[in-house]
């Protein structure tokens, strides 16, 4: 089979590879389509390598069909639509897939808009839900709205019934954000976030949740405007490493400052993430309520173009690559 390797000068190749070969409790899956991730610009460079055990290549989620089965597998069989949460390995034509790594395909979406869900939204529900609390009527800050995750973090809090504010950086970015839904969004290059916030305590909608990947200065500026026992959860820091948090409001309010990363987590949990997934969010993809935000699918012989859209910074919403047609 091919996948796409990273050569020594960081060019990404179509190249030949060996085909999987399934363990019992896995299933082999010939991929239509892989959604990229921030993490896979990392990898290429070499900051953040694959798991032992997984494939070398990039490639955190897919979509596709089951071509065989492991001895010890029940609840698959072949044919089956699925996507999956990978450990790497994605950017390739087929995956071994432990078995309780996959989801069915939600009803009516494409395999393009099925490979977009699961590094996202497992993200996204870990951080608001799991760690965050996150409940009907709060509100929470998601930073970054012009990004990957945020185009699946935004609607998904909103369909649960959140009150959702983010920052964007110009204008621009915030008109193309709009149908996300969110009910405030802040242009930071001209607009305090901390302000903002400080806004939303004293009109009694404080943030009760954030999901935070920019972190840096703005962080402990914001914090002391949370809702009580609040959550600010930090899943990155692009926006820099350091921050001065404010330790009285920390104390009075019993905020919660709680560093998270899906990657680190045990397969158990996030096979148990992955359950909550489908019993608690597909049926909203189904039902329509939730749609994915594809900004552009591109062939998978166009890797390096479609990680070019990524370092830009264009894309609002998800970028995929297509692997083979849905009828293949």
């Amino acid at each position: 089979m091919k996948a796409v390797l990273v050569n020594e000068n960081k060019d990404l190749v179509w190249s030949d590879v060996p085909t999987p070969i399934i363990k019992d409790d896995e299933v082999l899956v010939k991929i239509h389509a892989a959604a990229l991730n921030r993490a896979d610009l990392l990898q290429r460079q070499g900051k953040y390598p694959s798991p032992a055990g997984c494939p070398e290549w990039m490639g955190l989620e897919i979509a596709g069909v089951v071509t065989e089965i492991g001895k010890d597998v029940t609840k698959w069989k072949t044919g089956d639509r699925v996507c999956a949460l990978l450990g790497g390995g994605g950017y390739a034509e087929y995956a071994a897939v432990k078995y309780d790594m996959l989801m069915p395909v939600p009803k009516g979406l494409s395999m393009t808009e099925a490979a977009s869900l699961p590094e996202a939204y497992a993200t996204s529900y870990l951080n608001l839900f799991i760690e965050g609390h996150l409940t009907a009527g709060q509100t929470a800050f998601i930073p970054a709205g012009a990004s990957g995750l945020a185009s699946a973090a935004i609607p998904m809090a909103k369909a649960f019934g959140a009150r959702v504010v983010t920052s964007v950086r110009t204008d621009e970015l915030a008109e193309k954000i709009k149908p996300l839904g969110a009910d405030v969004i802040i242009n930071s290059s001209k607009e305090s976030v901390e302000e903002i916030l400080k806004n939303e305590e004293e009109r009694g909608t404080p943030v009760s949740v954030s999901m935070d990947c920019l972190s840096g200065e703005t962080l402990g500026k914001s914090l002391p405007y949370m809702a009580k026992g609040g959550y600010w959860i930090v899943i990155s820091t692009l926006a820099g490493t350091e921050t001065n948090v404010q330790l009285r409001p920390l104390l009075t309010k019993g905020l919660h400052l709680v560093g998270s990363m899906l990657r680190n987590r045990t397969p158990e949990f996030k096979a148990y993430i992955l359950s909550q997934l489908v019993e608690k969010v597909w049926c909203k993809f189904e039902s329509g309520e939730l749609k994915p935000s594809i900004y552009r699918t591109l062939p998978i012989t166009e890797a390096q173009e479609a990680h070019a859209i990524l370092e830009r910074g264009e894309n609002i919403g998800k970028v995929v690559l297509r692997v083979c047609d849905e009828n293949e």
